[in-house]
């Protein structure tokens, strides 16, 4: 085997590697932690974000006679020196808010 060949197949072989990833990451579900990223963006637009959490297996949900897979978390926000609370439930599939709820202390 001459080393031409063997790079040419090496070469060959990252290109179809990474492109099965890009594949496989645009047609599976987002993350749990991607899903939380997407959150906090969403709320940190109104108040710095203090802390977060998510639960890292989703879980059935209903709403609106519809069923769901998803992700349920809180977010910790200070706005105007004021703490802040919010608990959400967001689709595992997609990644979208659901529900977003202020908790009261």
């Amino acid at each position: 085997m001459n080393w031409k060949t063997f790079l040419l197949g090496t070469v060959a072989g990252f290109a179809a590697g990474y492109a099965t990833k890009q594949i496989l990451d645009q047609s599976s579900n987002p993350s749990p932690d991607k899903v939380l990223a997407q959150v906090k963006e969403t709320v940190k637009k109104d108040g710095n974000i203090y802390g977060s959490w998510i639960l890292m297996k989703p879980e059935n949900y209903k709403k609106n006679n519809l069923d769901y897979e998803v992700y349920k978390g809180g977010i910790t926000r200070n706005t105007e020196g004021k703490r802040e609370q919010f608990e959400f439930v967001a689709d595992a599939s997609t990644g979208t808010i659901l529900e977003l709820n202020a908790q009261n202390d």
